[in-house]
Protein backbone atom coordinates (compact mmCIF):
# COMPACT_ATOMS: atom_id res chain seq x y z
CA UNK A 1 0.00 0.00 0.00
CA UNK A 2 1.82 3.01 -1.18
CA UNK A 3 1.03 6.41 1.21
CA UNK A 4 1.30 9.68 0.49
CA UNK A 5 4.03 11.39 1.82
CA UNK A 6 2.31 15.48 2.17
CA UNK A 7 0.99 16.37 4.99
CA UNK A 8 -2.74 16.08 4.67
CA UNK A 9 -4.12 18.71 5.60
CA UNK A 10 -1.08 21.24 4.31
CA UNK A 11 -3.42 23.52 2.32
CA UNK A 12 -5.97 24.19 4.74
CA UNK A 13 -6.86 27.09 6.70
CA UNK A 14 -5.49 25.32 10.11
CA UNK A 15 -4.73 22.61 11.73
CA UNK A 16 -5.99 20.29 14.08
CA UNK A 17 -3.82 19.51 17.68
CA UNK A 18 -6.36 16.84 19.21
CA UNK A 19 -9.18 18.40 19.73
CA UNK A 20 -8.03 22.37 19.17
CA UNK A 21 -7.98 23.75 15.92
CA UNK A 22 -4.76 25.95 15.20
CA UNK A 23 -5.88 28.55 12.68
CA UNK A 24 -2.91 29.83 10.82
CA UNK A 25 -1.47 32.76 12.27
CA UNK A 26 -0.51 35.04 9.38
CA UNK A 27 -1.65 36.38 6.04
CA UNK A 28 0.86 36.75 3.03
CA UNK A 29 2.35 39.73 3.85
CA UNK A 30 2.88 38.91 7.87
CA UNK A 31 6.54 38.24 9.30
CA UNK A 32 7.85 35.77 11.27
CA UNK A 33 6.26 35.99 15.25
CA UNK A 34 6.17 33.54 18.17
CA UNK A 35 2.78 32.20 17.15
CA UNK A 36 3.73 31.27 12.98
CA UNK A 37 6.68 29.53 14.64
CA UNK A 38 4.23 27.54 16.94
CA UNK A 39 2.14 27.10 13.57
CA UNK A 40 5.31 25.58 12.10
CA UNK A 41 6.43 23.57 14.60
CA UNK A 42 2.87 21.94 15.22
CA UNK A 43 2.67 21.18 11.53
CA UNK A 44 6.19 19.97 11.20
CA UNK A 45 5.91 17.54 14.10
CA UNK A 46 2.14 16.26 13.29
CA UNK A 47 3.82 15.25 9.62
CA UNK A 48 6.33 13.91 11.36
CA UNK A 49 4.22 11.58 13.13
CA UNK A 50 2.39 10.55 9.93
CA UNK A 51 5.38 9.45 8.53
CA UNK A 52 6.56 7.59 11.33
CA UNK A 53 2.87 5.78 12.27
CA UNK A 54 3.09 5.11 8.15
CA UNK A 55 6.22 3.87 8.38
CA UNK A 56 5.59 1.48 11.10
CA UNK A 57 1.97 0.24 9.56
CA UNK A 58 4.47 -0.66 6.51
CA UNK A 59 6.82 -3.08 8.97
CA UNK A 60 3.62 -4.84 9.95
CA UNK A 61 2.45 -5.15 6.66
CA UNK A 62 5.63 -6.42 5.17
CA UNK A 63 6.30 -8.96 7.93
CA UNK A 64 3.05 -10.48 7.60
CA UNK A 65 3.23 -11.30 3.98
CA UNK A 66 4.72 -14.47 2.92
CA UNK A 67 7.34 -14.28 0.14
CA UNK A 68 6.14 -17.87 -0.88
CA UNK A 69 3.73 -17.41 -4.47
CA UNK A 70 3.34 -20.14 -5.94
CA UNK A 71 2.65 -18.60 -9.50
CA UNK A 72 5.50 -16.52 -10.83
CA UNK A 73 3.76 -14.03 -11.48
CA UNK A 74 2.00 -13.49 -8.34
CA UNK A 75 5.62 -13.46 -7.02
CA UNK A 76 6.97 -10.92 -9.40
CA UNK A 77 3.66 -8.51 -8.65
CA UNK A 78 4.63 -8.68 -4.84
CA UNK A 79 8.22 -7.90 -5.47
CA UNK A 80 7.29 -4.72 -7.28
CA UNK A 81 5.33 -4.00 -4.85
CA UNK A 82 7.37 -3.92 -1.83
CA UNK A 83 10.42 -2.70 -3.84
CA UNK A 84 8.13 0.00 -4.61
CA UNK A 85 6.91 0.45 -0.95
CA UNK A 86 10.59 0.35 0.36
CA UNK A 87 11.56 3.47 -2.46
CA UNK A 88 9.01 5.56 -1.09
CA UNK A 89 9.99 4.13 2.88
CA UNK A 90 13.29 5.61 2.08
CA UNK A 91 12.28 9.20 0.73
CA UNK A 92 9.81 9.34 3.36
CA UNK A 93 13.22 8.47 5.94
CA UNK A 94 15.18 11.32 3.80
CA UNK A 95 12.01 13.74 4.29
CA UNK A 96 11.73 13.05 8.70
CA UNK A 97 15.81 14.22 8.41
CA UNK A 98 14.70 17.28 6.85
CA UNK A 99 11.71 17.47 9.31
CA UNK A 100 14.39 17.38 11.89
CA UNK A 101 16.49 20.19 10.69
CA UNK A 102 13.43 22.20 10.28
CA UNK A 103 12.32 21.53 13.81
CA UNK A 104 16.20 22.02 14.68
CA UNK A 105 16.36 25.43 12.86
CA UNK A 106 13.02 26.54 14.88
CA UNK A 107 14.67 25.95 18.14
CA UNK A 108 17.19 27.45 17.19
CA UNK A 109 15.59 30.65 15.75
CA UNK A 110 16.91 30.74 12.07
CA UNK A 111 13.46 28.81 10.44
CA UNK A 112 12.31 30.96 8.07
CA UNK A 113 15.24 32.16 6.15
CA UNK A 114 17.16 31.06 3.43
CA UNK A 115 20.60 29.53 4.62
CA UNK A 116 22.32 30.86 1.80
CA UNK A 117 21.27 34.60 1.82
CA UNK A 118 19.73 35.24 4.68
CA UNK A 119 16.78 36.62 3.39
CA UNK A 120 13.66 35.72 5.14
CA UNK A 121 11.08 32.97 3.27
CA UNK A 122 7.57 33.90 2.61
CA UNK A 123 5.17 32.33 5.22
CA UNK A 124 3.31 31.23 2.23
CA UNK A 125 6.10 29.45 0.59
CA UNK A 126 6.81 28.13 4.12
CA UNK A 127 3.16 26.71 4.66
CA UNK A 128 3.10 24.86 1.59
CA UNK A 129 6.68 23.26 2.00
CA UNK A 130 8.04 23.67 5.66
CA UNK A 131 10.82 21.74 5.46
Amino acid sequence: MLHNTRLNDSSSASLSQGDNIIAKPFSDKDEMSEECLIYFKTKLIKWREQLLSESTETIYEMQGKSNQEPDFIDFACNEVSRSLELRTRDRERKLINKINEALQRIDEGSYGYCEETGDPISLKRLDARPV
